[in-house]
């Protein structure tokens, strides 16, 4: 089974709904078209934003994306398909846009602040600090974490979409996690998980 053939995420009615604004899009109906992008649109923009950490420049990618989208739509063969065809595109655009600016965003720990108290509740400085310190991951590593943890895709799904192999994601997935843990126990003290 490929990763675009699940349907199980989607109730009947939707899927045929779904289904019938795809075959209306292909069919060169521009509303079934704008509402495939009104649909997808968020979740595009989001992984695009999540990646490049700049508003202007997940907008222009999204608009790209959703541009090659109109230009191969007769290759999409379901709404599933076209999910997968999404994330993918959107993945490997922000992984060459990242490489064309040859800047990673770099954060000093020194820039970092110091929280000071540790709360269990949701704590914007550390959600804000773990932001940063995972845009300090090279681009491919840094991918696969937002898919997986943003995008709550599974290591075999992120694999197909990244062209990779699945023990190469969760590599990358492992490596990652332990850099981050070394990062914040180094910002936080001693962080228990």
């Amino acid at each position: 089974m490929v990763g675009w053939e699940r349907t199980d995420e989607l109730g009947n009615e939707t899927l045929d709904r779904a289904e019938e604004t795809l075959a209306r899009s292909v069919g060169g109906d521009h509303s079934a078209f704008a509402e495939i992008v009104g649909t997808h649109q968020a979740m595009v923009f989001g992984l695009a934003y999540h990646f490049l950490r700049d508003r202007s420049l997940a907008e222009e990618l999204a608009q790209e994306v959703f541009l090659h989208l109109h230009q191969n739509l007769s290759a999409i063969k379901s709404p599933a398909h076209l999910t997968f065809w999404l994330r993918k595109v959107t993945s490997h655009r922000c992984i060459d846009q990242t490489r064309r600016r040859k800047v990673r965003p770099q954060v000093s720990l020194e820039d970092v602040p110091e929280p000071i108290a540790a709360e269990r509740s949701a704590d914007p400085l550390l959600s804000e600090m773990l932001r940063r310190v995972v845009n300090t991951l090279p681009e491919k590593p840094r991918m696969v974490v937002i898919l997986r943890y943003q995008e709550d895709l599974e290591p075999a799904e992120i694999a197909e979409m990244l062209d990779m192999p699945v023990n190469t994601v969760k590599s990358h997935l492992r490596r990652s996690l332990a850099i981050l843990r070394e990062k914040l126990t180094r910002c936080l003290g001693e962080v228990k998980i």
